[in-house]
């Protein structure tokens, strides 16, 4: 329970430090051909497959109405991704990789599912203004527990004001918010802003950056994304 919170602390402490992440405009779409010579160069051959896996979904979803595009983009990555810690994985603690990362692992954690997730979205033409990254608490074993886990899932708002959808890996099915007790919001992000949970207004910031998310952009940046 003290890494939890000192987890949750670390994180929230780099957001009052930080403010806004600024992602709009760093990654601009997903060009097969050049996204597959850098990740060959950079990953090795057995890139390859994993960037045209992606490719080739990302080119259904973009022709699919955006609720169809929540579902199969959520039901792609619970399936293609097994989940495993960072320890695990990565050899190290509360690594955020990119979307390209874990497929060639065909792994990752709670991160790395909504980041592809929240990728993928973005690229199939769903705008950013409608995502958030959110950081909850997550009860485990049944609605009497007391123990709780950090996670993160990726919630879509429909419009700014509208109970947000979970797309989660924990539970598979997207459900309204109000549907899932078993998670408390912490706080959520995206390209444009940052929210307190049960905020409506993100906090000011801009030109400031979250080092982990910075990061995250510099990586897809070397694979291709511009």
């Amino acid at each position: 329970m003290k890494k939890i919170q000192y987890r949750y602390a670390l994180l929230l402490g780099c957001l009052c430090l930080h403010g806004v992440v600024l992602l709009a405009g760093a990654v601009e779409g997903f060009r097969l051909e050049r996204v597959i010579q850098a990740v060959q160069q950079r990953y090795g051959s057995n890139a390859v497959a994993a960037a045209r896996d992606w490719n080739d979904a990302l080119t259904v979803f973009q022709g699919e109405t955006e609720q169809k595009k929540l579902k199969d983009i959520n039901e792609y990555f619970n399936r293609k991704l097994r989940f495993e810690t960072d320890w695990k994985v990565r050899g190290q603690e509360d690594y955020w990789a990119t979307p390209i990362e874990a497929l060639i692992k065909g792994s990752g954690d709670c991160e790395d599912y909504a980041i592809a997730k929240y990728f993928s979205l973005k690229f199939s033409g769903v705008p950013i203004s409608k995502l958030r990254i959110t950081y909850v608490k997550a009860r485990i074993g049944g609605a009497d527990s007391n123990v709780t886990q950090a996670h993160m899932v990726l919630t879509y708002y429909s419009t700014p004001d509208a109970e947000p959808l979970v797309l989660d890996n924990l539970v598979s099915e997207i459900r309204p918010s109000s549907r899932r007790a078993d998670l408390v919001p912490i706080f959520s992000f995206n390209s444009e802003g940052v929210w307190a949970a049960g905020g409506s207004t993100p906090q000011p910031g801009g030109g400031s950056r979250l080092s982990k998310w910075t990061d995250l952009v510099e990586k897809m940046k070397g694979e291709g994304f511009e």
